[in-house]
């Protein structure tokens, strides 16, 4: 059976992949080992992981409980809590994300629940009502204070209201009276005049949240101003009140009608009070990453047809100019594929470094049903971070060397790793979540949880523990490895927030309770297409086309049948192109550099 099924591999590498020896010397090494060493993962090796993550959540949780709460962060290694820079309000690196609401509580309510803590869950529910208040003197990142707080509190709400069972016991307390609904609802009403205060409809980056007083400063970035739907809209949709929603689609399309008239491409940084744009950068991307994610997930959960057709022309442009490399992940000749930073205007290289938060674009790849696609782009990320052992901020894909070299626990590589795998069910992306899960514990563990890592050169840390971490880090590998969750039994059913909340799919959150002529500002997207296109002629109503650009060959279409059976259990991204992008990052002279087997090729 051994021997047919290596017969088979040599079948499949032989036939599907055309090529020169002489023209491509990377197809002589030897591929075999590759496959038998990714290709199975053992009952005992999952369940061993499970518990591993499991260890690392109650860990990071247990120690912000004990010595942190009820402030918003734990700093791992002085085992103390953390709140607002009040003696410096300008430290926006704090100040924009904390802000005396016990936020890493908040951020991991939902990860209680997917671990099964039904127990747990209902205190943390019981302790945010009891100390979570808005009605103080910070200015915070309506962006930030979106998708972590409001998020969460929505999630952990329709969990206890939607499927009270779905992770067993029932998660909704007999005492509980929808209190996390009616403090999101507090919440957002605060973040309103950061909103209504502007006058092109994108939202102003900041907001006092006792006196609405707007911050002074009016530039945001595109991702911080046009990802706010899914919790904004939800909220309107369980308060049957639309003008959340109608905020954050006028945010969406404001944006959407900035965009540069002859590439079709958005900036990334845009000053809210005059909607010009100040960053020329275009990319998926720091700046930018969330928005078009969230104009995909707005449909699937809204059903709303402006968010796919939105999304759809953005990402034919992501192909026409972003893509490099060869036309198809897993076959032909040249380059790994690789999205770069461009000029949004001329669609001209812009930089050499591509950031971290790119690692989560597989997963929307995923979702949008380009697997092949997906499935280069994560390869990518996965061997920057064998490189390093970490994933670096930001990786100059030219010198091969970190621009920003800190590691503050991001959850994007392992987001596109668990998405990956719900997809194929290819063994290699459980060994890739066994490599972060260790990587996360050699580096990163304190005395009371898990730090930041400072330079992952030299491994040293910073004393900061982000909730991210604990929201989305250790969720999706938990979820990477309990195949029997309820959640991964019902995947179709859950969409995940930018932050790594539950929402879920269905005809409550798909039917307004409004009507378009009861509350109307504008014309929506879907009623304008044809108006415009990518090539960039100015009209009334510039929203988005009807039809698709003409496209430049470096393209491959999405297809949720991209993959075949062989990718099941060989390698996903086939051994010759894999042995290219290892050799090219120069993981080879690499190898021994990090702590365990399983980075050496």
């Amino acid at each position: 059976m051994f021997e047919k099924r290596l017969l088979y591999i040599a079948v499949v590498i032989f036939v599907t992949i055309p090529f020169s020896l002489d023209a491509f010397n990377i197809f002589s090494h030897s591929y075999d080992k590759l496959d038998q060493k990714y290709g199975s993962f053992t009952e005992e090796m999952r369940a061993e992981m499970l518990g591993e993550v499991r260890q690392m959540f109650y860990f990071g949780y247990d120690s912000y409980m004990n010595y942190a709460f009820p402030l918003d962060e734990l700093d791992p290694i002085h085992c103390v809590g953390r709140g607002p820079d009040h003696d410096n309000p300008s430290n926006i690196n704090i100040n924009d994300v904390l802000g005396d609401y016990c936020l890493t509580l908040v951020d991991s309510l939902d990860t209680l629940a997917v671990l099964g803590n039904i127990t747990e869950f209902q205190r943390a529910v019981k302790l945010i009502i009891e100390h979570v208040s808005f009605d103080k003197e910070n200015t915070v990142q309506v962006f930030e204070a979106n998708i972590r707080l409001l998020g969460g509190l929505i999630s952990g709400h329709m969990l206890m209201e939607n499927d009270p069972y779905l992770f067993g016991e029932n998660l909704r307390p007999k005492w509980y009276n929808g209190e996390l609904l009616q403090l999101a609802s507090d919440l957002a009403s605060r973040l309103l005049p950061a909103f209504q205060n502007s006058m092109t409809g994108i939202p102003f980056p900041r907001v006092n949240l006792k006196n609405g007083v707007v911050d002074e400063g009016v530039e945001t970035c595109t991702a911080g101003a046009g990802s706010l739907l899914l919790e904004l809209g939800t909220l309107s949709r369980l308060l049957g009140d639309p003008i959340y929603e109608t905020m954050a689609r006028r945010a969406n399309r404001a944006l959407w009608s900035a965009r540069a008239k002859n590439t079709g491409l958005l900036g990334n940084v845009i000053n809210a009070k005059t909607g010009q744009w100040v960053g020329r950068l275009s990319g998926l991307g720091a700046g930018l990453d969330s928005y078009f994610e969230y104009l995909l997930k707005s449909y699937i959960l809204f059903g709303e047809e402006e968010d796919y057709l939105m999304f759809n022309e953005s990402y034919n442009g992501f192909k026409q100019y972003l893509r490099r490399g060869r036309t198809h992940c897993n076959s032909g000749y040249g380059d790994h594929p690789l999205y770069v930073n461009v000029d949004m205007h001329s669609g001209n290289t812009y930089t050499y470094w591509i950031d971290a938060l790119q690692a989560s674009f597989p997963a929307v790849q995923v979702l949008f049903g380009d697997i092949e696609e997906a499935i280069c782009t994560h390869a990518w990320h996965y061997n920057v971070w064998k490189r390093y052992g970490l994933l670096p901020e930001r990786f100059n894909w030219q010198r091969l060397s970190p621009d920003v070299a800190f590691y503050p626990l991001r959850p994007e590589l392992v987001e596109s790793t668990y998405l990956l795998y719900q997809a194929t069910k290819n063994p290699f992306y459980l060994h890739v979540g066994r490599e972060i899960i260790q990587n996360i514990n050699a580096y990163t563990k304190t005395k009371c949880g898990y730090a930041t890592v400072h330079d992952v050169i030299d491994m040293s840390l910073e004393d900061r523990m982000e909730s991210f971490f604990l929201s989305e880090t250790c969720k999706y590998l938990y979820l990477l490895f309990d195949l029997d969750n309820p959640l991964n039994k019902q995947f179709s059913k859950y969409i995940f927030t930018t932050e790594g909340h539950l929402l879920p799919i269905g005809s409550k959150l798909r039917t307004k309770p409004w009507t378009d002529e009861e509350f109307s500002s504008k014309p929506s997207c879907a009623s304008s297409f044809g108006k415009e296109s990518l090539s960039g002629d100015s009209v009334n109503i510039p929203y988005v086309a009807k039809e698709a650009p003409i496209f430049k060959p470096n393209i491959t279409q999405p297809s949720c049948d991209a993959i075949d059976e062989a990718r099941h259990y060989l390698l996903p991204l086939r051994t010759p192109y894999y042995l290219q992008l290892t050799e090219s990052l120069g993981l080879k002279e690499l190898s021994t550099h990090v702590p365990m087997s399983s980075h050496a090729v």
